[in-house]
C-alpha cells in the first residue's frame, strides 16, 4: 500500500495541499495534533491525531507512508526539538521521501530568527539519510494585509527593503506536484516566491488601490519596534521573531524573485494585487507573518 501523509492538514497551507491531492485521487493520511473531527473531509483520506513531540504517536502515524509532507510546527520555544523528534520518527518509519516546508533564505546566520530554525531542521533531515525535497517559502502574501494595524498603518523597521511574498495557493500547487511525483525532485531545494519584490510602501499602496482602505507604511527604529510590540505580552523569542522579519526585509534577504512557482506548476506566480482581488484578506494580529 502506498499513500501520502499530509501533516498540518487542519491549517491553511496543509488544508490547501490536502485538497489538491484529493482532487488528483491520491490516498492520504491527514495528520495533526487534532486532526480527527477537524481535518477536511476528503475522498480517500483518513485523519489521525499525532503531535510532532510525541515520537511514538508520530511513528504510528507515518507507518507505511511513501511520501510525507512535513509542514513546520506551530511557533514555540521548543519547535526545533519537536521537528527533530518528527524527523527521527520518519526515519524509523522508513518513509521513502520527505517534503519539508522550510523558509526562504534558511541559514545559520539568517537575520530572521526562525529561518535559523528552518536551516537546523534541514540539516537534521539531511543527516537522517531520508530522501528529501525542501520548499523554502518566502513570506506568505496572504498575511501581508494583517501587518496593518486597526489604523491602517504597517509599522516596522523594514526600511526600503523588498519582499518577494508568495501566495499560499501557489505554494500548495507546487507542493502537491512534488508530492504526487517526488522522484525528479529528490535532493532539490526550491525557493518559492511571488513574481515581484515589493517595498512595504508598495504593499500599502497596493492594498489602498485594490481594497479601497487607506493603508500606509511607517518605518520604525528597532527600539520603537520592540517597544510597540510590548503590548502583546509575548515572550522575548516571539517578539524577536516578529521584529527580525522586518529586519530581514531591510537587509535584502527576502527580495530575490525566482521562477520556481511557474517551473513547478506550469502557471505564473500570483501577484499581490491579484491575490487581494481574489480573496478577502486574512484577518488577525499584525504580527502574524512569522513562519
Amino acid at each position: 500500500m502506498s499513500f501520502i501523509v499530509t501533516t498540518g492538514a487542519t491549517g491553511a497551507l496543509g488544508g490547501r495541499i490536502a485538497a489538491l491531492l484529493a482532487e488528483a485521487g491520491a490516498e492520504q493520511r491527514l495528520v495533526s495534533r487534532r486532526a480527527v473531527g477537524r481535518a477536511p473531509r476528503l475522498d480517500r483520506a483518513t485523519a489521525v491525531d499525532a503531535e510532532y513531540g510525541d515520537p511514538a504517536a508520530m511513528r504510528r502515524a507515518l507507518d507505511g507512508a511513501s511520501t510525507v509532507l512535513f509542514v513546520s510546527g506551530s511557533e514555540s520555544a521548543d519547535r526545533l526539538d519537536r521537528h527533530r523528534a518528527f524527523v527521527a520518527a520518519a526515519r524509523d518509519a522508513e518513509v521513502a521521501h520527505l517534503v519539508y516546508v522550510s523558509f526562504y533564505g534558511a541559514a545559520p546566520e539568517a537575520t530572521f530568527t526562525l529561518a535559523r530554525d528552518h536551516w537546523a531542521t534541514e540539516q537534521c533531515i539531511r543527516e537522517s539519510g531520508l530522501a528529501f525535497t525542501f520548499l523554502r517559502d518566502n513570506l506568505y502574501a496572504d498575511f501581508l494585509p494583517a501587518m496593518a494595524g486597526d489604523d491602517g498603518v504597517i509599522r516596522g523597521p523594514a526600511g526600503r527593503g523588498r519582499v518577494a511574498a508568495v501566495a499560499q495557493d501557489d505554494i500548495a500547487r507546487a507542493a502537491a506536484g512534488v508530492l504526487l511525483r517526488p522522484g525528479p525532485h529528490e535532493g532539490a531545494t526550491y525557493d518559492l516566491t511571488g513574481p515581484q519584490a515589493l517595498t512595504l510602501e508598495e504593499v500599502a499602496a497596493t492594498m489602498t488601490e485594490v481594497t479601497g482602505r487607506e493603508v500606509a507604511y511607517h518605518e520604525e527604529t528597532v527600539a520603537e519596534a520592540y517597544e510597540s510590540r510590548r503590548v502583546y505580552g509575548a515572550p522575548a523569542w516571539q517578539v524577536e521573531a516578529w521584529v527580525s522579519t522586518y529586519l530581514a526585509i531591510a537587509a535584502g534577504e527576502l527580495e530575490g524573485v525566482t521562477d520556481a512557482i511557474p517551473v513547478l506548476t506550469g502557471e505564473p506566480a500570483t501577484t499581490f494585487a491579484d491575490l487581494l482581488r481574489r480573496r478577502t484578506p486574512e484577518s488577525g494580529s499584525a504580527q502574524a507573518v512569522s513562519t
